[in-house]
C-alpha cells in the first residue's frame, strides 16, 4: 500500500506540473553536498514544486501561513530542531531572522537537510551571506526555459511563445497569458515592491515600470526616466534596484577589458519574462507582436534570458553581458567563460541571414582576437553548419548549443 500511494503522490505531483525542471539535477548534487540549499527566483517560477518533487519525503512549511509564522515566533529554535533532518521552508525572505536560527540548528544538530526558498533576492541574499555563510548553496530558478518546454512538443509560433511568456501558470494550467501577467503584476510585483519600499506614488510606478519595458535592451538613463516622470533620479535608481530585488528586472553589465579604447560602461536593462512585457506594454494577442515596433528587442530580451537559464540550471554564475563602445560598434551578447574564452552573438528577429548581421561580431573578433573562441547569430532561422565564425544557431536550440563544448576545446 505505501508503494501505491507514493505512486499516486507522483501521478499527482507530474499532472499538475509536467515539465521537468533541469536545475534539479544541480539541486540533488548540492544537497549532497551542503546542509542547506538556498533556492531563489520570481513569484511563481516553480520554485516549491521543484524543492516538492526533489524531496517529497521532507516536511513543509510555508512563511506566507500566518499560523505557522505565529508558530515560529513562539520557539523558532525547537520548531527547527524537530524538523530539521528534512525540512522545506517557504518564502523565508517573510521571516529574514529565521536564517540565524538554521544557522544554529546546522551548527549543532548533524545530519541538517533544511532546503530555503525566497523571492526577494536583496533581501534574501543579504541575509543568506551574514548568517549561512559557508553553509548553504544557492540557486536561482527562473521560469521554464525553452528547452524545457520543448521537450513536451512545442509547437507554437515565435510570436506566440514571446507573447505567452514562460511562467508554469500559462502553460501548466492554460491560464491565457493577457490573465496571468495582470494577475501577477496586480498580487506580486505591487505587493513585494511595497513590503522593501514605501511607495507612495503608485502611478507613477506603474508608468515607471511601463517605461522601462519600452526600453529593453537600451542602456539605462535614469536621468531620461526622471524627466520623463516628473521624479528625482534617485527614486528612478531605488525603483530599478527593487525590480531587481523582486526578480523581475536585471541589468545586463557591458564587457570590457584594459584596452586603449574608452567603453561605455553603461548597464542595459531587460526583463526576466518576456510575456510581461507584453503585458506592460499592451499586447494582448501574439497577432500584434507580428508588426510591433519593439518586436526585435523583445526578441533579444527573450534569447538573453534563456542564456541566463541555462547558467543557472547548471549552477553557473551569470557571465553574461553586451559589447558597445564610443565608435558605436555593438554586441548583443557576450558570454565569458574564463580561461581566455569568450563567446559573442548577435540576436536577429529574422529567418534568414544578411552578411551585415556579422560586421560587428568580426569586429569584436578581429579586437579580442586570441579570446574569441566563437562569433555567431541567434536567430529563428534553421540551424546552419556550426562555423564558429559565419554560422548561426536557431533560437530554440540555446541550450543544447551552449551545452556542447567549442569545437578544438576540451
Amino acid at each position: 500500500m505505501p508503494k501505491i500511494k507514493l505512486y499516486f503522490k507522483f501521478v499527482k505531483h507530474y499532472l499538475m506540473y509536467k515539465y521537468i525542471r533541469k536545475i534539479e539535477h544541480e539541486l540533488l548534487r548540492l544537497k549532497g553536498i551542503f546542509k542547506v540549499v538556498t533556492v531563489t527566483g520570481p513569484r511563481q517560477s516553480g520554485k516549491t514544486t521543484l524543492c516538492k518533487m526533489a524531496f517529497p519525503d521532507y516536511n513543509y512549511i510555508n512563511l506566507e501561513d500566518e499560523t505557522v509564522l505565529t508558530e515560529l515566533e513562539l520557539n523558532r529554535k525547537s520548531y527547527i530542531e524537530r524538523y530539521c533532518h528534512g525540512l522545506i521552508i517557504d518564502e523565508v525572505q517573510r521571516m529574514p531572522e529565521l536564517l540565524s536560527t538554521v544557522q544554529v540548528v546546522v551548527d549543532t544538530v548533524p545530519d541538517c537537510n533544511i532546503v530555503l526558498t525566497g523571492s526577494n533576492n536583496l533581501l534574501l541574499s543579504q541575509k543568506v551571506t551574514q548568517s549561512l555563510a559557508g553553509r548553504t548553496a544557492v540557486l536561482n530558478l527562473l521560469p521554464l526555459s525553452l528547452s524545457e518546454l520543448n521537450e513536451n512538443d512545442l509547437e507554437l509560433s515565435d510570436y506566440e511563445i514571446m507573447f505567452r511568456g514562460f511562467y508554469p501558470a500559462v502553460w501548466s494550467n492554460h491560464v491565457p497569458a493577457t490573465d496571468a501577467y495582470r494577475q501577477y503584476y496586480n498580487t506580486y510585483i505591487q505587493r513585494d515592491i511595497r513590503q522593501l519600499s514605501n511607495i507612495r506614488h503608485l502611478n507613477e510606478f506603474r508608468q515607471f515600470i511601463v517605461i522601462s519595458a519600452s526600453r529593453i535592451g537600451c542602456e539605462f538613463n535614469a536621468q531620461s526616466i526622471s524627466n520623463e516622470l516628473g521624479v528625482s533620479q534617485p527614486t528612478v535608481q531605488e525603483w530599478t534596484n527593487m525590480l531587481e530585488a523582486t526578480f523581475v528586472a536585471f541589468r545586463l553589465q557591458p564587457f570590457y577589458r584594459n584596452i586603449s579604447k574608452r567603453l561605455v560602461k553603461t548597464p542595459k536593462v531587460y526583463f526576466y519574462d518576456v510575456g510581461l512585457v507584453c503585458y506592460l506594454l499592451g499586447i494582448t494577442n501574439a497577432h500584434q507582436l507580428e508588426t510591433h515596433p519593439l518586436r526585435g528587442q523583445i526578441f533579444e530580451n527573450m534569447v538573453i534570458v534563456e542564456c541566463l537559464k541555462h547558467q543557472f540550471n547548471h549552477g553557473l554564475d551569470n557571465n553574461l553581458y553586451f559589447y558597445r563602445d564610443q565608435g558605436q560598434h555593438e554586441v548583443d551578447l557576450v558570454i565569458d567563460d574564463g580561461l581566455q574564452t569568450l563567446k559573442a552573438f548577435e540576436v536577429k528577429l529574422s529567418p534568414t541571414i544578411h552578411p551585415d548581421f556579422y560586421k560587428n561580431l568580426h569586429y569584436f573578433r578581429a579586437l579580442f582576437e586570441h579570446e574569441t573562441k566563437l562569433s555567431m547569430v541567434i536567430n529563428t532561422g534553421r540551424d546552419d553548419a556550426p562555423d564558429p565564425i559565419t554560422g548561426h544557431i536557431n533560437y530554440r536550440n540555446i541550450d543544447k548549443f551552449l551545452s556542447e563544448p567549442i569545437a578544438g576545446q576540451n
